[in-house]
C-alpha cells in the first residue's frame, strides 16, 4: 500500500507542478477558443490541462517501475506498455483538438486506434464471465471489438461530462478510488496477481485527478480539454479491461468454491465492470440521454448542446458548486456502493444505506435554492458562504439612521453581508464566470 501511495502522490505532484506552466503555454499558443453558445463560462479560458495530466502519468508509470514491489508489474506483464502507447496516442489527438480543433469522425476513428494498439501490445478481454453459464472464452476478433467498443465509450462518457469547473477530474477520482478498492482487494486479498496492473492504474489515475483538480475548481484557471478528458477516460478504461477480462477464472475458483460459483460471487461488480456503469454510471448514462436526445431531434449525436445534466441543475436552479456536488454525490453512492456490495452481497444494511442515501441525494435535487450553514465550530473549514454570518452594527444603525433624517449607505444586494461584500460585490457584477469544455 505504501508504494501505491508513493506512486499517487509523485503522479499528482507532477501534474500540480506542470499545470502552472502548461497553462502559460496554452496561452501563448493561443489555445483559448471563443466562447461558444453552448458553453457556460463567460471568459475564454485556456485548454490544455492534459498535457500536465499526460506528463503525471509518465512520472507515475517511471516511479512504480523503480519500486520493488511493483516492479514485477512491468516485467510480468506487457500491459503498462500498452497502455503508454494508447494514452500517447489519445493524448496526442487531444491536444490536436484543443489547439485547431478536430472532426468527430476523425476523433473518433482515432480513438479506435489507440484501442487497437492496446490490444496489439495483449491489453485486451480474453473472457467474461456470464451467470449461470460460467467463463465465457473470446475470440482474438470478438475480444477486439468488446475491448475497442468499451474504451471508446468511456472515453466518450467523460468527454461528454466535462462540462463544469472540476467535475470530469472530480468524478473520475471517484471513480478511480473505488476502482482502486476493488482491484486491491482482489490482488491482496485474493492473491490474484493479474489484478495488479488494474490497481496500479488506478492509483496513478487518482494522483492525475488530484493533481489537476486545485487548478480547475471553480473558477477554472485552466481546462483539461479533451487531450485531458479523454486521457483519463482511456485510462480508466484499461483498468477495467485489465480486471474484468485478463483475471484467469481457474485462480477465483480456488477461493469461490468452483469456477460457476466464483462467477456469481463477483458477479455484484464483475458484470457492471465489463462496461464499467457503475464507476461512471453518470457520465455513461449523460452520453446515453445525449444520443437519445440528439437523434430524437434528427441531430447528429456528436452535435453539441446544453441538455446535459449539469446544464439541468444549473437550470432548475443549482449553483454551479452544487451542481459539482451533486454529481460528485452520486457517483460516489454508485460508484462505492457497487463495491461495498461486491464485498457483502447478502448484507441488507449496505442496501439500506443505498436507499437512505439515495432519498437525500433527491432531496437536495429538489432543494436548488436551499443553502446549508455548518456549525459554529466548523466556520473555520468551509467556504464563507456556508459561514453563519452575524447582522454587521452598520445594518442595524442604517435605519435608525435612516428614521432620523441621517445619511444613508447605498443598499448592498441580496446575498452580499457583512465584511465580504466588497469582494462578494464584484462575484454578483461578474457573476456566471463558470469554466466548461462545452
Amino acid at each position: 500500500m505504501r508504494e501505491y501511495l508513493l506512486t499517487l502522490c509523485v503522479t499528482a505532484a507532477v501534474t500540480y507542478l506542470l499545470t502552472g506552466p502548461v497553462r502559460k503555454f496554452a496561452i501563448l499558443a493561443g489555445a483559448m477558443p471563443e466562447i461558444r453558445a453552448r458553453d457556460v463560462h463567460r471568459e475564454p479560458t485556456p485548454r490544455l490541462g492534459g498535457i500536465a495530466m499526460f506528463g503525471g502519468l509518465c512520472a507515475g508509470l517511471l516511479v512504480a517501475a523503480h519500486l520493488s514491489n511493483l516492479k514485477h508489474v512491468f516485467e510480468l506483464s506487457n500491459e503498462p506498455r500498452a497502455l503508454l502507447s494508447g494514452a500517447g496516442l489519445i493524448w496526442l489527438l487531444g491536444v490536436l483538438d484543443d489547439k485547431w480543433g478536430v472532426d468527430a469522425l476523425v476523433k473518433l476513428g482515432g480513438q479506435m486506434i489507440a484501442a487497437g494498439v492496446m490490444v496489439l501490445q495483449g491489453l485486451t478481454i480474453l473472457w467474461i464471465p456470464v451467470p449461470g453459464v460460467g467463463t465465457v472464452s473470446l475470440t482474438p476478433m470478438q475480444g477486439t471489438l468488446l475491448t475497442v467498443a468499451l474504451v471508446v465509450i468511456t472515453i466518450n462518457a467523460v468527454n461528454f461530462v466535462d462540462g463544469l469547473d472540476g467535475l470530469a477530474s472530480g468524478m473520475v477520482c471517484i471513480a478511480a478510488a473505488a476502482f482502486f478498492l476493488y482491484a486491491y482487494r482482489m490482488w491482496f486479498g485474493h492473491g490474484l496477481e493479474a489484478a495488479a496492473p488494474a490497481t496500479l492504474f488506478a492509483a496513478i489515475l487518482m494522483g492525475m485527478c488530484l493533481g489537476f483538480l486545485p487548478h480547475n475548481m471553480h473558477p477554472a484557471r485552466i481546462f483539461m480539454g479533451d487531450s485531458g478528458s479523454m486521457l483519463i477516460g482511456l485510462v480508466l478504461a484499461a483498468g477495467a479491461i485489465s480486471v474484468t477480462g485478463q483475471v484467469d477464472p481457474d485462480a477465483l475458483k480456488l477461493w469461490a468454491g468452483s469456477e460457476r460459483a466464483a462467477v456469481h460471487t463477483m458477479v455484484p461488480v464483475y458484470i457492471p465492470l465489463l462496461l464499467p456503469l457503475t464507476v461512471i454510471a453518470v457520465p455513461v448514462a449523460d452520453l446515453l440521454l445525449a444520443v437519445v436526445r440528439r437523434t430524437w431531434k434528427g441531430q447528429s449525436p456528436f452535435a453539441a448542446d446544453r441538455g446535459h445534466l449539469h446544464h439541468r441543475l444549473l437550470e432548475i436552479g443549482h449553483s454551479h458548486s452544487r451542481a459539482v456536488l451533486i454529481m460528485y454525490f452520486w457517483s460516489a453512492l454508485i460508484a462505492f456502493g457497487a463495491v461495498a456490495y461486491s464485498v457483502n452481497s447478502a448484507s441488507v444494511w449496505i442496501l439500506l444505506l443505498v436507499v437512505v442515501l439515495s432519498a437525500v441525494g433527491l432531496v437536495l435535487l429538489l432543494m436548488p435554492r436551499f443553502t446549508p450553514r455548518a456549525p459554529r465550530w466548523a466556520e473555520q473549514f468551509v467556504p464563507p458562504r456556508y459561514r453563519r454570518r452575524a447582522v454587521p452594527a452598520a445594518a442595524v444603525e442604517q435605519p435608525q439612521a435612516a428614521a432620523e433624517g441621517g445619511p444613508q449607505r447605498e443598499p448592498v444586494p441580496a446575498g452580499l453581508h457583512g465584511a465580504t461584500a466588497i469582494g462578494d460585490r464584484s462575484r454578483f457584477t461578474h457573476r456566471g464566470k463558470i469554466g466548461s469544455n462545452h
